[in-house]
């Protein structure tokens, strides 16, 4: 085959789901749901079900399920837990199916349903999936979970860090300005990363409401070989 197209999806109100049915979608949500889940299945987790909405994760509770809940960063009162990387433990999260639902970054893999394969992506698991999606010969959209259908910097960012090394594979071209702002920010921020999050709304609403312990730990680089994948609605690890 050709060049393989690259493409990037600022927030989930640019999302086009029939535009990328042939493609493999990158969901994008660093702080904090797409570290979290890379995460939970390095820490041993065998499945997580991710579900858009409240009502969702009350009803697997009722039915006994570990669930992960959380609106704005605050977890929800009937979750065992939120959304925070920290709070999916090996001793918590170790041979069990959690069922997770967040502000962001749950509800949009919904959206990605008819993509030919739809897998979760941060700086933790950067380069174990680059380099997987570079073994497939599939078109790749990068989407970004945003924040409430906003655009955000700190998913963009990490879209720049992920194109960058699909584009230096010279298998991939992109006419995508989505993906060349990607890589302009990606350039501005990677020789200190932390400090140029400082500016990001998120980290600002998370230091607010003092759920900020977790920021370094998810700009952190190949914490985990794990690739986290949707399989019959479900995610597991590729690797098992």
């Amino acid at each position: 085959m050709g060049l393989r197209k690259l493409e990037t999806c600022l927030s989930p109100a640019l999302y086009e789901a029939d535009l990328h049915s042939g493609s493999i979608v990158v969901i994008i949500d660093i702080l904090r749901a797409s570290s979290a889940i890379c995460t939970a299945f390095e820490n041993g987790a065998v499945s997580i079900i991710p579900v858009a909405e409240v009502h969702e994760a009350k009803e697997y509770k009722s039915r006994g399920y570990l669930v992960a809940a959380e609106r704005d960063g605050f977890v929800l009162d009937f979750a065992d837990f939120g959304n925070s990387p920290f709070n999916f433990t090996q001793e918590k999260v170790s041979g069990k199916t959690i069922v997770y639902s967040t502000t962001n970054g749950t509800g949009i893999i919904k959206m990605a349903s008819s993509a030919s394969a739809i897998t979760v992506g941060s700086f933790l698991n950067i380069s174990a999936l680059a380099e997987w999606l570079i073994a497939r010969e599939k078109d790749v959209v990068l989407f970004c979970a945003g924040w409430k259908n906003r655009f955000n910097l700190e998913d963009t960012v990490c879209a720049g860090a992920f194109a960058e090394r699909l584009m230096n594979s010279r298998l991939y071209s992109t006419i995508c300005d989505s993906t060349l702002a990607a890589l302009d920010l990606w350039a501005l921020a990677k020789n200190d990363l932390p400090g140029y999050i400082e500016k990001a709304a998120q980290r600002s609403r998370l230091k607010n409401k003092g759920l900020d312990d977790c920021l370094h730990f998810c700009l952190t680089p190949d914490f985990t070989r794990k690739i986290p994948v949707i399989k019959n609605g479900i995610l597991v690890d590729n690797n098992l």
